[in-house]
């Protein structure tokens, strides 16, 4: 059973060292980095979920992570983040300052469907095209769209995007399949931040489900991201 961040702390920090919270924080992070590559496996979902799930694992732990860097502090320690950390800080900050999101998803004989989301000062407006079938929508979402621009920008935020590994591909796994499916994302800014690009070849981040649910792409019903 899971349980609250501060039962956390009651149960495995209140009274500790800042040594002894340091090896705490070191364990939580290795524990989110196993539940990551867990969930990124290929295999994944080929065997019964047990509850509490990876991803309601990894969502606790995050949680825990940040109520250690609390008592970190508090017992006279100073946290200092990874490169990893704070390129995904980096990328929180300026959430705010997105301007386009293009997505493409596809494979060789299906084709490839492109997504551009663009955001200005209001609204968030989207345009799809498919390789094979070129018809341009150029419209505004907001309306018939599940989120508004602010919802769109909150999304990609629990999304953790800054953690994302650059490229994944299944030969991390000792895989390897031709063809399949292949993706690619690339985020820009209105401000002078470096465009963030993104593909994979038949692998995917952990909750890559829950973004292109955000992104309003519909997913096969055996689909199951908890």
């Amino acid at each position: 059973m899971m349980i609250s961040p501060e039962g956390y702390y009651e149960e495995y920090l209140k009274g500790k060292s800042a040594e002894q919270i340091m090896t705490a924080i070191r364990g939580l992070k290795k524990e989110m980095g196993h539940l990551k590559n867990t969930m990124e496996h290929p295999d994944y979902g080929e065997q019964p979920v047990i509850h509490p799930s990876e991803s309601t694992r990894l969502w606790c732990t995050r949680l825990y992570l940040e109520r250690a860097k609390e008592a970190l502090t508090a017992a006279g320690g100073t946290y200092k983040p990874s490169q990893g950390e704070l390129k995904a800080a980096d990328f929180d900050a300026n959430i705010p300052n997105i301007k386009k999101l293009v997505f493409s998803i596809g494979g060789y004989f299906g084709g490839y469907e492109t997504r551009t989301y663009t955001l200005d000062e209001e609204r968030l407006y989207l345009d799809v095209e498919h390789s094979l079938f070129l018809k341009p929508t150029n419209l505004d979402i907001e309306p018939d769209y599940p989120c508004s621009k602010d919802e769109f920008l909150d999304g990609l935020r629990e999304l953790h995007i800054g953690e994302w590994r650059s490229k994944y591909d299944l030969r991390r796994f000792g895989c390897m399949v031709l063809d399949g499916t292949q993706w690619e994302l690339e985020i820009y800014f209105s401000n002078d931040h470096k465009a963030v690009k993104i593909y994979g070849d038949n692998a995917y981040p952990y909750n890559f489900d829950r973004f292109q649910e955000l992104l309003g792409i519909e997913l096969d019903e055996e689909t199951d991201d908890d």
